[in-house]
């Protein structure tokens, strides 16, 4: 038997001596010792690439990705995009895709916070005013928690009701529109919609409460504009408000109703409503000048809530409008007008010049699929936030376990992971931070677009994606 040690040679030897019709005059152990030979040269490639796989196969965090995500058929038609970093190490531990854009849902809302962190004071800007002798002219800078039944402490409005019949209200610096860019337009009178001021009143929402066979309404201004329908004795109603007015219908429906919280529409300027809606409010008549007779740098400030309190309840709960008029506070503090616009091009040429992916942000809340951004960029985002802030602010402002929009999820985790969630049609997102069995603190994203399931079905596998890298590292 010739031996060579190129496979293909020998092979190619053999088949001569076929050819030749000289195999057959090999004796039986020849011939035996030549199959066994081509058996094994021939089922030795397969060998090594079943070696080659048994040696590539997941582990870590990419095994633990491959089971709760990877492997799961509601999984096979999204996009997925994973980052996870070591913040102690300084290094990418696993990535997938983490490169490419996804729609962010409310993870939009990690950019506004940290625009708020940046450049918003301790506490929140209520209102500006001038003060000439008894007489004050006041305007007001975005403050979504004027009468917001959130926040009990009403600084702005306790120094109104004092000094109401001296004061004149002018136009604020406004420069933004009622709807965020990309906004679905038949969600305006969804609860988590309502539309953007420059003087929001009462969250710029409506409340319809079913007392006894009579619906209660805050504020009472829009009593009159309720109309009823139907016998609502059961509490089996649903509110609907025209598209262009504030006029509100109450109609029979198969679901009870104990409150319903329904969007008003400014429809002109904003002091044809929101100034009637405080006239109401304080019992008084107030007066209203378009602009002041030449400009004066001594405006005075008026500050409302600690701006932390504003931050937790967004993050929390996924607040749309907090998160619209924080980015459009944060905007005041850097330029003076309260557009969202500009502020989010400041920022990208500023504060955000380094981030690895620019992205296309258009909005505060993540209402809007123009949003498109990398899980990196989130991830870098995350880390810039905690050393802006410091960890214990960062704590409290974003949920962890079974809290907020949290809640369910995480149980036994409060306290190993503090993160905010991102939802719309066929999205899912969730970023933050987390801390491992052995004491790692990693910093993560993923993105999921176009998925077909449930948004729960999601939601509990990355669950098991999040619980098995604290458990596993």
């Amino acid at each position: 038997m010739i031996y060579l040690k190129d496979g293909f040679a020998q092979w190619n030897a053999v088949k001569k001596l076929v050819t030749q019709n000289k195999l057959l005059s090999l004796d039986f152990d020849k011939l035996s010792l030549t199959l066994i030979y081509l058996v094994y040269l021939f089922t030795l490639p397969s060998c090594s690439v079943q070696k080659k796989i048994a040696t590539t196969a997941p582990t870590g965090i990419a095994a633990i990705a491959q089971t709760a995500i990877f492997d799961k058929p509601e999984f096979k038609p999204a996009h997925i995009g994973i980052q996870v970093y070591d913040l102690q190490e300084k290094k990418i531990v696993y990535s997938y895709q983490d490169d490419k854009y996804f729609t962010p849902a409310s993870n939009t809302k990690i950019f506004t916070c940290y625009a708020a962190l940046k450049h918003l004071p301790d506490s929140i800007l209520a209102l500006e005013y001038l003060q000439d002798d008894d007489e004050y002219t006041v305007r007001f800078t975005g403050d979504p928690t004027f009468l917001h039944p959130d926040f009990k402490n009403q600084r702005a409005y306790d120094f109104l009701l004092k000094n109401a019949t001296a004061i004149t209200f002018v136009n604020p610096q406004w420069k933004a529109q009622p709807f965020g860019n990309g906004w679905a337009w038949n969600d305006y009178d969804g609860d988590y919609a309502p539309e953007r001021s420059p003087m929001p009143i009462y969250g710029n929402l409506v409340q319809f409460t079913k007392k006894g066979n009579a619906i209660k309404v805050v504020p009472k201004a829009f009593k009159d504009s309720l109309t009823i329908f139907s016998d609502i004795s059961d509490g089996k109603f649903d509110i609907t408000r025209d598209w262009k007015t504030n006029q509100f219908e109450a109609v029979k429906s198969n679901q009870r109703v104990t409150n319903a919280y329904i969007p008003f529409t400014h429809e002109k300027e904003w002091s044809t409503l929101s100034i009637p809606l405080l006239e109401d409010t304080l019992n008084r008549i107030l007066h209203v000048a378009s602009s002041l007779d030449k400009e004066r740098s001594d405006w005075k400030k008026l500050y409302s809530q600690p701006t932390d309190s504003l931050l937790s309840v967004m993050m929390h709960r996924s607040d749309n409008f907090f998160a619209e008029q924080t980015l459009l506070m944060s905007g005041y503090q850097i330029h003076g007008w309260l557009d969202d616009t500009r502020t989010i091009d400041t920022l990208l040429k500023s504060d955000l010049a380094a981030i690895p992916d620019k992205p296309r942000w258009v909005d505060g809340s993540g209402l809007s699929r123009y949003n498109m951004m990398t899980p990196r960029s989130i991830v870098w985002l995350l880390n810039q936030i905690q050393q802006t802030a410091g960890w214990n602010r960062v704590k409290a402002i974003f949920a962890s376990g079974n809290e907020g929009t949290l809640a369910g999820l995480y149980k036994n985790y409060n306290g190993k992971i503090f993160a905010k969630t991102g939802t719309l049609s066929n999205t899912v997102a969730l970023s933050g931070y987390l801390f491992t069995k052995s004491g790692k603190q990693l910093i993560f994203s993923v993105m999921v677009n176009a998925h077909q399931t449930s948004a729960g079905n999601i939601r509990r596998a990355i669950e098991q994606l999040i619980t098995g890298i604290i458990e596993g590292n």
